[in-house]
Order: C-alpha cells, then structure tokens, then sequence
C-alpha cells in the first residue's frame, strides 16, 4: 500500500482558514480525490475556531515555540501558544498512526508553514523559520513542504 501524504485542510479547500475561507490548490485537491492524502488544521486540532483572530509567532519560529522559548500571539495581543502546541501533537499522533512521510503544508502559517513564516509584528513580512506544527513533525523525521515547492516539483 502506498503512503499516505498529510496535507493542510485549507489547501484542498476546506474553508479552515482564520479568515473562515481557503487556499484552494487544485494540484493538491487531485491527490484528496486520488485517495493519497489525509487532510488536518492544527489549528483547528488545537481547539481554535473558524474564523479566528490571525496570530504569528513572536520571538522566534516553531522550533523556539516547543522549545519554549517564543509564543504564538495573536493580532489582539492573547497568547495562543498552548493551543498550537496541542495542534501539532494531535497532528503528530494523526501522522504516525497513518505512517505519514511526507506532509505538504500552507506556507508561512504559525503552524504549517515550512521554511519561510510571518515575523511576529502582523506588518506581511516575512522570516526564515517553520510554523509550530511543521517543527514538530520535521523533528520526528516527516518531510514538510509548502503547496508551492510541491506545486514547482510536479510542473
């Protein structure tokens, strides 16, 4: 039986976004019909509804959130940290009982985002880092990549 890839709800157009919407990606949307995916929101898995305030991570990247040396905020000023923790275990547990390698995730997401993420001050810049979820999962040696170096690498 082939692996199963983990994938960000929003990207085969869950409408699990903080802003209640999605980032549809038709290229990963065919591997959900195919039957080759799992989708899951980390944030949503860590008890945060839909829409939520947008957050960031503030201090740091995801591997500083688990190591607990930075926080996830949001735009308010309230700390979200523990719920994007309990998001990326839950998607940890999913990954390992589906024997996941591979996860394709939105980029610069607090939880998915995978090399690049927002830098903390909610201004749309941008600094090298993984969102908590993506840290988490690369930790447990389960390959993360954004839709759009997964999209670069099927054209």
């Amino acid at each position: 039986m082939k692996r199963l890839i983990l994938i960000s709800a929003c990207l085969a157009g869950i409408d699990c976004k903080y802003n209640g919407g999605n980032n549809l990606k038709e290229e990963i949307l065919k591997l959900v019909k195919e039957k080759k995916a799992i989708l899951v929101c980390p944030e949503q898995l860590g008890g945060l509804a839909t829409p939520r305030v947008p957050c960031e991570i503030v201090g740091g990247g995801g591997q500083a959130v688990l190591e607990k040396q930075a926080k996830v905020m949001n735009k308010n000023g309230e700390d979200q940290t523990t719920c994007f923790l309990k998001g990326a275990e839950e998607t940890l547990k999913i990954a390992k009982l589906y024997d996941v390698r591979t996860a394709i995730f939105k980029g610069k997401s607090p939880s998915c985002g995978s090399g690049t993420i927002y830098d903390g001050n909610f201004s749309g810049n941008k600094k090298d880092g993984d969102g908590v979820t993506a840290a988490l999962l690369k930790n447990e040696g389960i390959r993360v990549v954004d839709e759009e170096t997964f999209i670069k690498g099927i054209k």
